[in-house]
């Protein structure tokens, strides 16, 4: 299965969100070709919310959210997102920062 290049796909989703009326950040670069992307919702009162690309039973990209539906505290997920950098150079983290909380995502979000 051929995918999209991150670079790529990180241009298009900020094409979406800005689109849209929100502001997008690239808080980390990562491969331009192959590297995974973490995405960062930020809410009101300094919470976020954070989706991770994961792949479902028939190998579809599904979006998880690895620290749960509800709001976290910014802190925890921009310590959720350092972590996983320190095991993957290779990765992005993509800020979102939507009056409404929108996500900008097409794929499907899994429940947690």
């Amino acid at each position: 299965m051929s995918e999209l290049k991150a670079r790529f796909w990180i241009d298009a989703l900020r094409w979406r969100a800005e689109s849209a009326g929100a502001s997008v950040y690239v808080t980390r670069r990562g491969d331009p070709d192959a590297g995974a992307v973490l995405v960062k919702v930020l809410l009101a009162q300094r919470t976020a919310r954070l989706f991770a690309p994961v792949r479902n039973f028939e190998g579809e990209r599904v979006w998880a959210q690895p620290l749960g539906a509800d709001p976290v505290p910014e802190q925890d997920a921009d310590g959720y997102a350092k972590r996983r950098a320190e095991r993957d150079p290779d990765l992005w983290v993509v800020e979102i920062d939507d009056t409404k909380g929108r996500h900008f995502l097409q794929e499907p979000i899994e429940a947690a």
